[in-house]
């Protein structure tokens, strides 16, 4: 090569430009724009904080109340988690029973059904009188008034098996156990999973509404006791921890119901 010539400089490969995930942001995104509507809702309003307190109020009450606060949400999702636990363990064994046979789903789902619609609200004063006021009656209730789904999406799963597929089974040698156990179950596993991220916000209504009638802790004792002093303050800060705590819930939920049926939901994930 001649000193003449000269070369040309290579062009740096341009940066990729960075890529933003709306969808993981959404949730951030969202909460923070409801906030400051209500923010600014409040205080364009002129409600008093005995009305309407704006974020930053709640959140100083959070801080100011920082030690009740804390205390009463351990033990509203302690009661929350506890009855949802058996409400798993009842609601798996009771939905596997119904689901067994057509006969039994047929005579029993009308029984449940009825019991369902029975408010929760009205069976705590009869769990006070049997088991006094503390943490049994927020349990039971978190229980009572969870556990439906669960048997439901579990009866559902095991009464919706395709008869071909019985058929075929039978006709293979296959026994009635056998079915439910090769088919049925792991037929029924998604619908389970999937009622845990209902079951689990209904537990913790239930504990709530346990915790404001018949209870001396709790987020619904202490929301109850703030706004018989109008500490309407302190009622949303403990509206936002049930929130919070709600949340996570569902969220851990959703991540077991992802990792236990990820094929059940393989090519909706895909896309």
């Amino acid at each position: 090569m001649s000193s003449t010539e000269t070369t040309t400089p290579v062009a740096a490969a341009p940066k990729p430009a960075l890529k933003i995930d709306w969808v993981r942001l959404s949730p951030v995104i969202y909460t923070i724009g409801l906030f400051v509507i209500w923010e600014l809702g409040a205080r364009i309003s002129g409600l008093p904080h005995t009305i309407l307190p704006t974020p930053t109020r709640v959140f100083e009450a959070i801080f100011q109340y920082w030690s009740p606060i804390w205390k009463n949400s351990v033990q509203t999702l302690y009661t929350t988690v506890l009855g949802f636990l058996i409400a798993i363990v009842a609601g798996l064994g009771i939905g596997l029973f119904i689901g067994w046979s057509k006969t039994i789903y047929a005579g029993l789902y009308p029984i449940m059904v009825g019991f369902n619609a029975i408010p929760k609200v009205a069976l705590v004063p009869i769990l006070v009188i049997w088991f006094g006021i503390g943490t049994v009656p927020a349990v039971l209730t978190a229980f009572l008034i969870s556990f439906f789904p669960i048997v439901v999406n579990v009866a559902t799963g095991l009464a919706t098996i395709e008869p071909e597929t019985e058929d075929v089974l039978r006709a293979l040698g296959a026994k009635k156990l056998d079915i439910m156990l090769k088919v049925g179950i792991p037929r029924s596993m998604p619908y389970f999973f999937g009622s845990l991220k209902v079951a689990i916000t209904l537990a913790f209504v239930g504990s709530v509404v346990s915790e404001t009638v018949a209870s001396n802790s709790g987020l619904g004792q202490m929301m109850a006791s703030a706004q018989s002093n109008f500490n309407v303050p302190l009622v949303f800060a403990g509206l936002l921890m049930l929130a919070v705590e709600g949340i996570a819930m569902y969220a851990l939920m959703a991540w077991i119901e992802k990792r236990m049926t990820g094929w059940a939901h393989r090519s909706t994930m895909s896309n």
